[in-house]
């Protein structure tokens, strides 16, 4: 059945996208160590627009925990602070005119329960919105069933791949998960 087949490739990519998206989500996530990827989300007010951090600055790694932040246009340096300084990354930016240094401190126990809290919560976002795909993927199947354009075997057999396709993207997100709570809890 054409039909199905492409319903199941259509929800096997939007499945890879909440994943994909999940794999993003956890890596702006702050652990003990310095990531470029945790000013990913930080947006500048340049010129009067919103701004990505990435395109105003170039975002280095000096060592395990400092981050080092470059404007391409050093007139933009007070406005990147300012941003890092009201986001939620919670690091106090210092510059010498030309270069902002954010030293990431040792995250602490409490602070990395809350962290692997924050985590969790993304790792379910990213479980719902599969689900969500499988839920509305299982409808569009037996929408064409009562419609007679496929057999209850068909039905069967496509919701089973689908069921696979649900348990294999849930698992990668599972990993991500526990991959992201070892680097958190690493001390």
């Amino acid at each position: 059945m054409e039909l199905i087949d492409e319903l199941l490739r259509d929800a096997e990519d939007r499945m890879q996208k909440s994943v994909e998206s999940s794999r993003g989500e956890l890596a702006t996530v702050r652990t003990g160590r310095a990531s470029p990827h945790l000013l990913d989300r930080i947006m500048v007010d340049y010129y009067g627009s919103q701004t990505s951090l990435k395109q105003l600055a170039n975002v280095a790694t000096s060592d395990a925990r400092l981050l080092t932040v470059t404007p391409f246009d050093k007139g933009s340096i007070g406005e990147i602070e300012k941003a890092i300084q009201e986001s939620d990354v919670g690091l106090t930016p210092s510059n010498d005119g030309s270069v902002i240094r954010l030293q990431i401190p040792e995250l602490t126990e409490e602070r990395r329960r809350e962290m692997v809290k924050v985590v969790h919560g993304v790792a379910e976002e990213g479980r719902i919105a599969i689900r969500n795909v499988r839920r509305d993927t299982m409808s569009d199947l037996r929408d064409l069933k009562k419609e007679g354009e496929a057999g209850e075997d068909d039905e069967r057999r496509a919701e089973s791949t689908l069921q696979k396709q649900t348990d294999e993207a849930i698992s990668v997100i599972d990993e991500l998960l526990k991959g992201k709570e070892e680097e958190i809890l690493e001390v």
